[in-house]
């Protein structure tokens, strides 16, 4: 089967966690190139509600819709999403220290590299079937989110492997077969 390029950037993310439960969730997106745009987004979940921010209302809706809603580190999550906000969204990112991201109120800081892998992989679920995925990503030690200057309940969880609740990534491709409403 013949797939296509449908974005290119980099999709850092965190997972908090209190014991078991997650206490929230953050998705940076660095978009260089999509069949939407290109731009930045930060999506966060936290008490059952999804905010989203972007300059790019478009592709922020998209990005929340099209991926991180299949995405497994939000599975089972309660998912009563707002409009987008409207706002600038800066990212700082570097594979040897970590990430800083602000978007309105939000702010997103993680830290300790771990590691640095290539993945990829022909058969990732979203929407609408199977993607291929390919990234680099590093592991972290730990992160926090913050909402008008308070931190957000919770703790990074990390594994021997070593894995972790927190990563970047960078040279994201998403390939797909045939995408709704190709731009």
């Amino acid at each position: 089967m013949s797939r296509r390029v449908i974005l290119v950037g980099a999709n850092p993310g965190v997972r908090l966690f209190d014991d078991d439960t997650v206490t929230a969730y953050a998705s940076v997106w660095m978009v260089d190139w999509s069949i939407r745009g290109a731009g930045t987004a930060v999506v966060l979940w936290h008490d059952g509600v999804v905010r989203v921010v972007s300059e790019e209302a478009d592709l922020a809706d998209w990005l929340t819709d099209y991926f991180v809603r299949s995405f497994p580190e939000v599975a089972g999550l309660p998912w009563r999403r707002s409009a987008v906000e409207r706002d600038a969204v800066e990212v700082s990112m570097d594979l040897a220290t970590g990430l800083t991201a602000a978007a309105a109120d939000i702010r997103i800081e993680m830290s300790g590299v771990l590691d640095r892998r290539q993945f990829t992989t022909d058969d990732f679920p979203l929407a609408t079937g199977g993607h291929d995925l390919s990234l680099v990503i590093a592991p972290l030690r730990s992160a926090t989110i913050s909402v008008a200057g308070k931190a957000l309940p919770g703790h990074v969880q990390v594994d021997d492997r070593p894995s972790s609740s927190a990563f970047l990534t960078t040279a994201e491709v998403w390939r797909a077969a045939t995408v709704a409403d190709d731009k």
